[in-house]
């Protein structure tokens, strides 16, 4: 069987970390900023750690085991 080609978009997106946590960016923070307030922006720039089935996926698709 080849080899698995890492998924490019998911590659510039998402990130794992060094004990296999996934990690992603919040939507939403690339426009219409003015009607946000700044505790939900503050709140949106951070990243968030994904769980369950969808970290799994995400693995998989980064080539990671």
């Amino acid at each position: 069987m080849p080899k698995l080609k890492t998924h490019s978009g998911t590659k510039d997106r998402i990130r794992v970390t060094k004990n296999g946590k996934v990690l992603h960016g919040h939507a939403g923070m690339s426009h219409l900023l003015a009607k946000k307030g700044a505790a939900r922006k503050r709140r949106l720039v951070s990243s968030a750690i994904m769980t369950g089935k969808s970290a799994k996926n995400i693995k998989l698709k980064l080539g990671s085991k």
